[in-house]
């Protein structure tokens, strides 16, 4: 029997909308209303993000992630955790 243990290498996705999906979601330790996101799309691009979920946005606001999505994710987690 061949034990593997889990590592970033075989983790799979987090939570997803469309291509772009979260592979960490921690909240601000500074500002509670505030997520950190690793976000990876399709095509193997990987940034980390900000989501203020007071104010709907998300920083950095370009970036190879597609915002639209990388948008409707966070605002899908920040309905989550409210």
């Amino acid at each position: 029997m061949l034990l593997v243990w889990p590592s970033e290498a075989f983790a799979a996705p987090g939570l997803c909308t469309g291509p772009v999906c979260a592979d960490a979601i921690t909240r601000s330790a500074k500002n509670h209303w505030q997520l950190l996101l690793r976000l990876e799309d399709q095509q193997g691009h990987r940034e980390k993000v900000v989501m203020d979920c007071k104010a709907g946005e998300l920083s950095p606001m370009a970036g190879l992630v597609d915002r639209g999505y990388a948008r409707a994710l966070g605002l899908r987690l920040c309905r989550y955790v409210a």
